[in-house]
């Protein structure tokens, strides 16, 4: 079950997850009615991103509530590669938001899109080879972003704590991400920034996340999720 924070980016998101073998349906808006029963994969597009954080949150969590109430097994925030977003949210009041509803206590953060040039390493945010408050959108009119390290910029959004997973660690695969992600629970830290920086990354920290109640970052991000249905048999 998907929340978008815009039609266009939701929009990556099934096209993502269609690719790589799910049945996709995207909804403008939270629907009114129940989802079709062969949907594998709901993908609500909201206008949320540039919002005021309250209603942000209040129409993420209507959207949960909708994709709960459809059977929805694992839960996936999609917001803009570059991480468009002010001090006072709206990724992290989100995230937080949505955590805090379904009790999930190790929520990777991984706005990475290699093929569009978006990567993570050590925390900080590229635009191709600079760095995001180099790239042009530290003059975005609505959503200046002036400082590449996610970590430090979601920690201004949000109450709760920040970890991270770097790169030597989701060079290791799967397993040691797992491991990684353990680690960074047992330190207390809920939102878990996750480097990347190529799509074979992506696919692993997919196989690392199965299980986990919600998942935030760009489209890139959703490579590796399909994988772990299929293996049970869930989809085709």
């Amino acid at each position: 079950g998907c929340i978008g924070d815009d039609f266009t980016g939701s929009s990556d998101l099934a096209n993502t997850l269609a690719k790589e073998g799910m049945k996709v349906v995207q909804y403008c808006g939270i629907p009114k009615h129940a989802a079709s029963k062969d949907v594998e994969a709901g993908v609500v597009s909201l206008k949320s991103r540039s919002i005021d954080p309250k209603e942000a949150i209040k129409h993420s969590l209507e959207a949960l509530d909708w994709l709960k109430a459809q059977g929805c097994q694992q839960f996936f925030f999609k917001y803009c590669s570059t991480f468009d977003s002010t001090p006072k949210g709206n990724i992290g009041p989100v995230a937080e938001a949505l955590a805090n509803a379904l009790d999930a206590h190790q929520v990777i953060v991984c706005p990475a899109f290699p093929a569009t040039g978006r990567s993570i390493y050590q925390g900080h945010l590229f635009v191709n080879d600079r760095l995001l408050s180099e790239s042009g959108m530290q003059n975005h009119p609505l959503t200046p972003m002036s400082d590449p390290d996610i970590r430090r910029w979601l920690g201004l959004q949000t109450s709760l704590n920040i970890g991270h997973v770097a790169a030597r660690d989701i060079l290791g695969g799967a397993e040691k991400i797992r491991t990684a992600l353990q680690r960074e629970q047992d330190a207390k830290k809920r939102l878990i920034v996750v480097d990347a920086l190529q799509d074979q990354d992506l696919r692993e920290i997919g196989a690392a996340a199965d299980g986990l109640k919600l998942i935030t970052g760009g489209s890139g991000i959703a490579l590796g999720l399909p994988d772990n249905f299929r293996k049970r048999g869930e989809i085709g």
